[in-house]
């Protein structure tokens, strides 16, 4: 570690290369995220190593794999730079139409399509410069992510995290059930028996345990027949309008479809709540203009999302109501 040193004699730019490289796994990778020459980087990455008196990257097939020092101080560098970021954004106001910006999401599989959708088109005339990058994170992380300010803001059902992690319910997704367009057994209306008779896709990124939708099935006493289990909601999507099979999922599910048109919806026979979603952002982002104006945007893309979900916009989606006493922060855990 550093010994005897003082803040006032480092250069803070090397941080900004530690977070890089971290960041990218790699010096090249590094340099085009910095727009720095490799020289340039390799001799930051030289004085880093020096002043930690540790290698702190290591390279293992092609990747700058950190050290075990580089994973113990990351999240304090990234936490200070957010920090010196939101100064700066204080210091001059955010213009999304004039000011370059990358934002960063944290968003899962089930809303990443209707709602980067939504936001776009919500966004791309009024901030020609903004850039916006959705990743998947681990919900066990995301409160040191949002700290560190690797993720603006996160999308993500009611978690239980510290009054550190400011929320918002955002989008509330009613469940529906998906089959396709001509499917021999269903006409104007699913009941509960053909439900239970017919064979299911389940969507979910678990490799064991129940999916959202069968741990609240099992709190009814049902069992449905699920033939086949997928990751993403477009696979879903495609397997079910060209098989006999149903999709119980959120109502924006089908907007994952080139032709949504392939797919019938219909309500679900049984009473299951619904998906009620929340954007996450930091406590130290809570003033953030830019981080603000960001919030804002996904707030109005879910609303223009929520009025245009596939079942109400094709009128065949009646809300079931929940059952009494089943929330749904008790399904969290099937997800």
């Amino acid at each position: 570690m550093i010994n005897s040193m003082h803040v006032r004699d480092i250069d803070l730019n090397l941080f900004v290369v530690f977070d890089a490289i971290y960041s990218e796994g790699g010096v090249s990778r590094a340099c085009i995220r910095l727009n720095l020459t490799q020289p340039a980087v390799s001799h930051a990455l030289g004085r880093l190593r020096a002043m930690f008196n540790d290698p702190l990257f290591v390279r293992r097939h092609h990747v700058m794999t950190p050290t075990p020092l580089a994973r113990q101080i990351i999240t304090t560098v990234r936490q200070a730079l957010n920090g010196l970021e939101t100064t700066l954004t204080h210091t001059d106001r955010f213009d999304p139409a004039k000011t370059p910006k990358r934002f960063v999401i944290g968003l899962r599989n089930n809303l990443e399509a209707p709602m980067l959708s939504a936001l776009v088109n919500r966004i791309s005339a009024v901030a020609p410069l903004v850039e916006i990058a959705t990743v998947r994170s681990e919900r066990n992380n995301l409160e040191r992510e949002l700290a560190a300010g690797t993720l603006d803001v996160a999308i993500d059902t009611l978690l239980p995290l510290s009054a550190e992690v400011r929320r918002e319910r955002i989008l509330t997704e009613h469940i529906a059930v998906f089959a396709r367009r001509d499917h021999p057994d269903l006409r104007t209306r699913l009941d509960k028996k053909t439900y239970l008779r017919l064979e299911h896709v389940c969507v979910t990124s678990r490799r064991s345990g129940l999916s959202f939708e069968d741990f609240q099935f099992q709190r009814l006493g049902i069992k449905r027949t699920v033939r086949l289990q997928c990751q993403n909601f477009a696979t879903a999507c495609h397997v079910v309008s060209r098989s006999n099979m149903l999709l119980t999922a959120s109502e924006s599910a089908a907007s994952v479809l080139e032709q949504p048109g392939l797919l019938q919806c219909f309500p679900c026979p049984f009473p299951i709540s619904p998906h009620v979603n929340y954007l996450y952002w930091h406590a130290t982002a809570e003033g953030d203009t830019t981080n603000q104006w960001l919030r804002e945007q996904l707030q109005a893309a879910a609303k223009l999302l929520a009025g245009s979900q596939f079942g109400r916009k094709n009128g065949r989606v009646a809300r079931a109501k929940p059952r009494a006493g089943f929330s749904s922060p008790t399904a969290i855990a099937a997800e």
